[in-house]
């Protein structure tokens, strides 16, 4: 059928539609264009913009077969209380049909604090597990070959500490570094612009971060270095079209530091990793996915001239949304849980973590847990969505609007460049500014009713206040308190001195690779607060400024 034809049954159809109108009006706040027809795409070069899975630019997938040959990674984000309690849930996933594991830590550990620091006081275990040391670790994953399992840390401003607690700890177990396979998410911009959990300035930071590409490019090599987060900005309140866009201008101000550093794009950016949020629009969600694997392989081959095809492919961890849950009515989140694993699926993502309906809560329980693995597993053997790779492609909607969320977040990437990149624009509050807007847009469009959210502001019921919560125990700060005593007591404290000494010259000497001395000192069984502490004293700490 010609564009002709179309045009011209298309002004048939709308004179249609003003007579249908007449009888039923259409809902307020929707998209204003109802239907989309060839004229949507007819600019749309398939060789050069969506092409075929496996083949740049990847806007179908960045394998050949997908999930046809194996399923994407089904790992279940967990971690609270101590390392032992942590360790029996993360053998009950395993056992339950996980994949690969999602560490959670708390909030003490994600911002370098011991656990018996005054700072940590209520805050031990509670969103996470507890990590202190080397010993901790080794609690944490006792039974666990970590040279079958492949394990997702989400750390970021001591990410080089507990990346090297886990090489500590494969070597204790007999696994090599070179065995090792994961992902460290070690995306500190991100948390300036919408998360919080840093520690030093930015960079310092930068630094930290391209002295793991460099040290794991050579000795862990299958690991991913970074995890660099759309997730967090996600839930800061971002559209779709921010969440790829502030992100992979983070990627590019990454790239720019370690070749800045001395290093070969082609050598670390195949295993650069990424991290989405799944969000509620099913397909706006699936049209983000396409076009941020579109966006990343030009930014790769066009911007920094790699060379080997694995550095252009925008390989993604998903997280459905946290933010999107709710304390009412929580059997509810069962089913947006659902739609946004099947938006992740159809979108093409290579590991996957499902929240729990208790999680607008509480820390999630076993039974809770249970449901979200098993949404996954259903998604995968019975919806059939994993048996057709990019199933919605050719679409004209899903076309269309994929193309408008590349068009979108190339815009926002062109005025980054313009201020000077992601840490210049994170520096001047551009990017905290643009999430904030956004985030009380969505929050005026809750309240007024223009955005409607299933027994939130519509369809409410009266209820009885949920029961059977996981609640993490106060004695949980005592335990930790009374291990770091006893570990304190025992280690070779000489050694422990000698070790940090030795990085706190490193760390003055900005050409030096902090990696080999954070292990050094992790294996004497030095504290995360110890060298985090000794990091500081060098570095500084960094404090936020609210731009309005």
């Amino acid at each position: 059928m010609s564009n002709d034809k179309v045009k011209a049954d298309l002004a048939a159809y709308e004179a249609k539609v003003e007579k249908a109108i007449a009888k039923f009006p259409e809902r307020a706040n929707i998209p204003k264009q109802r239907i989309y027809t060839p004229l949507d795409i007819q600019n749309t070069d398939y060789a050069d913009e969506i092409g075929f899975p496996g083949v740049y630019p990847f806007t179908r997938g960045v394998q050949p077969t997908m999930y046809r040959g194996r399923f994407w990674t089904m790992r279940m984000y967990a971690g609270f209380s101590t390392a032992e309690e942590s360790n029996k849930r993360y053998r009950y996933l395993i056992e339950s049909g996980a994949t690969g594991l999602s560490c959670a830590f708390d909030l003490p550990t994600q911002i370098g604090y011991d656990s018996d620091d005054d700072i940590s006081e209520g805050e031990v275990g509670k969103v996470g597990v507890a990590i202190d040391s080397l010993a901790d670790m080794e609690l944490l994953f006792d039974k666990i070959d970590l040279g079958k399992v492949s394990t997702s840390m989400t750390i970021n401003a001591p990410a080089s500490v507990l990346l090297a607690m886990y090489i500590a700890v494969g070597e204790k177990q007999g696994v090599s570094a070179d065995q090792l396979k994961g992902t460290i998410q070690n995306d500190i911009l991100k948390e300036y612009s919408a998360r919080g959990t840093y520690i030093f300035p930015p960079r310092p930071s930068m630094r930290l971060i391209t002295n793991i590409f460099a040290y794991c490019s050579k000795n862990v090599p299958k690991w991913n270095t970074i995890s660099i987060s759309g997730y967090h900005i996600r839930e800061a309140g971002s559209t779709a079209s921010q969440e790829i866009a502030f992100t992979i201008a983070d990627g590019i101000a990454y790239c720019e530091a370690a070749i800045k550093a001395g290093l070969d794009v082609d050598a670390f950016a195949g295993r650069l990793s990424f991290f989405w949020n799944a969000h509620n629009n099913v397909l706006e969600e699936v049209a983000k996915f396409r076009a941020s694997r579109r966006v990343w392989a030009k930014v790769m081959k066009e911007r920094f001239k790699a060379k080997n095809p694995k550095s252009w492919m925008l390989r993604v961890h998903t997280q459905t949304a946290g933010s999107m849950l709710t304390a009412q009515q929580p059997n509810n989140n069962i089913v947006r849980v659902a739609l946004q694993t099947a938006a992740a699926v159809m979108g093409g993502t290579q590991s996957l973590h499902t929240n729990s309906r208790d999680e607008a809560l509480a820390l999630p329980t076993e039974d809770s847990v249970m449901v979200a693995l098993r949404t996954q597993q259903i998604v995968a053997c019975e919806s059939g969505l994993a048996d057709v790779i990019d199933p919605l492609a050719g679409s004209y909607y899903v076309e269309a609007l994929t193309n408008k969320i590349e068009a979108e977040a190339w815009d926002y990437i062109k005025k980054i460049d313009e201020i000077g990149g992601a840490v210049s624009a994170i520096e001047q509050g551009y990017i905290q500014k643009e999430i904030q807007d956004s985030a009380y847009q969505w929050q005026m469009d809750v309240e007024s009713g223009a955005k409607t959210i299933v027994g939130v502001n519509k369809f409410q019921v009266e209820e009885k206040p949920v029961e059977g919560l996981l609640r993490v125990d106060a004695s949980v700060g005592v335990k930790q308190k009374k291990h770091l005593a006893e570990l304190r007591a025992k280690r070779d404290n000489a050694a422990v001195k000698e070790a940090l000494i030795a990085l706190e010259k490193a760390c003055k000497d900005e050409e030096e690779n902090l990696m080999p001395h954070i292990l050094t000192a992790v294996k004497t069984y030095a504290t995360l607060g110890e060298i985090c502490g000794v990091m500081r004293s060098v570095f500084g700490e960094y404090v936020a400024h609210v731009n309005l």
